[in-house]
């Protein structure tokens, strides 16, 4: 089964324990630290829209993109007529936009998703293309201490009311992928269970390896940091903040 359909169903029920509150101070607090204070943001791998909206409600103009039609209808669902929040159903290493925005933010690891190397690469191509000049792209990701230590060949489950889950990890060291299996039990309207599967796949990237793909399209590196800081990654970091910048656009202005 595809990713994200069936699972879009009570994903919000079951992210509840996300602060995202939290992120967002901090993602917005990286945004000021890094000269977007206002105007056009771009959010890769939306969602249900969590973060686009309260990145909305600071003053922000949010446009969510995500590859689910099930999460974004969820995203519509929730948004309010006043938000003005545009939401595209686009592939990420695909995407397209009608001009340039500030800056562009991803979180929840969505970048892990993108398995191949040089699909990451074009994602930085593409966010490098539709970003003002000098603007910022800032997303997180899983380290591979993560995927390695805490996930690894680790099955987790969760019993609610309303929906149970359990969630089986397999983590390939050689390949760095990490596979996701996902059996939903989903309470119908009449009381009864139904039993749904979907399989996930993310990828563990190194610094280093971020590093280099941003430089393979054009980006400057500013920062790598452990998630929530302004600390380099420690042993033990689950989590770690990227930070890149828009390059080309001003050196082509000055050419021309």
């Amino acid at each position: 089964m595809e990713a994200y359909t069936t699972f879009a169903m009570v994903y919000d029920q079951l992210m509840d324990n996300v602060p995202y509150g939290e992120w967002c101070d901090y993602l917005s607090g990286l945004l000021a630290e890094y000269g977007c204070r206002d105007g056009l943001v771009l959010e890769l791998g939306c969602g249900t829209g969590s973060m686009t909206r309260l990145l909305a409600a600071r003053g922000y103009d949010m446009i969510g993109l995500d590859s689910s039609e099930d999460m974004l209808s969820i995203a519509r669902e929730k948004q309010r007529e006043e938000s003005g929040i545009l939401y595209l159903e686009q592939d990420m290493t695909e995407f397209e936009l009608y001009g340039t925005v500030a800056a562009v933010v991803s979180v929840c690891d969505s970048l892990n998703y993108i398995t191949d190397y040089q699909e990451l690469v074009q994602v930085f191509r593409l966010v490098n293309n539709y970003l003002d000049p000098e603007g910022v792209f800032i997303f997180d990701m899983n380290t591979p201490y993560k995927y390695e230590r805490l996930l690894g060949e680790n099955t987790f489950a969760e019993n609610r009311e309303d929906c149970s889950f359990i969630w089986e990890n397999d983590y390939d060291p050689e390949e760095k992928i990490n596979e996701y299996d996902l059996t939903l039990f989903i309470r119908e309207q009449d009381g009864r269970y139904r039993k749904y599967e979907e399989t996930h796949y993310q990828r563990a990237y190194t610094p280093d390896e971020v590093r280099r793909a941003a430089g393979e399209a054009g980006m400057v590196f500013e920062a790598c940091y452990a998630a929530f800081t302004r600390s380099p990654l420690a042993p033990d970091s689950e989590r770690m903040y990227f930070v890149l910048r828009e390059r080309g656009k001003q050196l082509k202005r000055q050419e021309e």
